[in-house]
């Protein structure tokens, strides 16, 4: 269960990636276009494939019945920042008009 542990630690840093990129939509405060363009990667395109998988994997474990040995506070944060994900894609398509 070594990689579902490295598996959740990197979608908890996807995450905290794709808040950073949420915070940059609002008001540019790194001016190194670098960094910005590294954060809004990781927040964005591997964030949103991450994320869900990490959830995906853990109701496998779930429904195999076998320990889930992640800290309950990282599967927390990890089903959070699902739902921000899954929050700013609806509210992102959800504002154009036809």
């Amino acid at each position: 269960m070594r990689w579902l542990l490295f598996l959740s630690r990197l979608s908890f840093i996807c995450g905290i990636s794709f808040l950073l990129s949420l915070s940059l939509l609002i008001k540019n405060w790194t001016h190194d276009e670098a960094i910005t363009s590294t954060i809004i990667v990781i927040g964005h395109v591997i964030g949103m494939v991450v994320v869900p998988v990490t959830l995906l994997c853990y109701l496998g474990v779930v429904i195999a019945r076998k320990k889930l040995t992640i800290p309950l506070w990282l599967v927390v944060s990890n089903i959070l920042f699902l739902f921000v994900l899954l929050f700013y894609i609806i509210f992102s398509n959800g504002n154009r008009n036809p």
